[in-house]
């Protein structure tokens, strides 16, 4: 497959504000991607049509050749698309083991009575088991998630966009709020699974050590259009992205 997803001429307007400004991508499986721009350049606005969470005013956006661009949120997933978000989506009140077998169970549509044990629905017990390994939670499964430190409340986010088996999982600020340990236990994850090939991972960024130490490919977005599109180094030289970033974080 030369190009996972296609996005041609994505346009949204908030009133009389152009967030993303006629915006054409594609993006080939296997390779991590992040998204970067000074604040208000469109990135959140851009995933947020991709993923289905916005309609678009203009423009369509393919998934495998299928024009996915009215198709909702639940329905992408069940193609093969999720995300994690900036503001924290995890569900403080369960545990972290019940924060993941919530997609599990749904995504395997077992419903057997509101009063079936959850155990007893062996093959997503297992799937569960494995995820909560793979984000390196699975010795703190039975703590509220709402307890946990914020590095692993953002470990459990990432779980549970995961836990679907994405072909294509959206990352929005995976270390926003973590401190340097936490953040160096993030990536590690991230680049684990990016190895894997299981996963493409599309990342929005700030922090500009995350994007160069991950990055086989960097997008630029200035003012809800794009301003560079290349690999780290071809970025790290590009005059007009020093000019947006005023020669600092790059």
């Amino acid at each position: 497959m030369s190009e996972m997803l296609r996005v041609k001429g994505l346009t949204k307007y908030f009133g009389g504000f152009l967030a993303v400004d006629n915006v054409s991508l594609n993006f080939k499986p296997g390779v991590l991607t992040s998204i970067i721009g000074p604040n208000g350049a469109g990135k959140t606005t851009l995933i947020n049509l991709l993923t289905g969470n916005l309609r678009p005013n203009r423009g369509k956006v393919f998934f495998k050749d299928k024009d996915i661009t009215r198709l909702p949120t639940e329905k992408r997933v069940k193609r093969g698309i999720s995300r994690s978000f900036q503001i924290m989506t995890i569900f403080p009140s369960l545990t972290v083991k019940q924060n993941i077998q919530l997609p599990a169970l749904s995504l395997l549509g077992e419903n057997r009575g509101f009063w079936s044990r959850a155990d007893d629905y062996h093959d997503a017990m297992e799937w569960v088991e494995g995820m909560l390994k793979e984000v390196m939670l699975w010795d703190k499964k039975d703590v509220l998630a709402g307890e946990l430190s914020h590095g692993d409340m953002r470990l459990l986010e990432m779980g549970i966009a995961l836990t679907p088996k994405p072909e294509l999982c959206f990352l929005d600020e995976p270390s926003s709020g973590m401190n340097p340990v936490e953040r160096a236990k993030a990536l590690e994850l991230i680049k684990r699974l990016a190895t894997k090939g299981e996963t493409t991972f599309i990342i929005v960024e700030h922090d500009m050590d995350v994007v160069f130490s991950l990055s086989e490919r960097i997008v630029v977005m200035n003012r809800g259009g794009i301003l560079a599109d290349g690999e780290p180094e071809q970025i790290k030289e590009n005059k007009e992205v020093r000019g947006v970033y005023l020669g600092e974080e790059v």
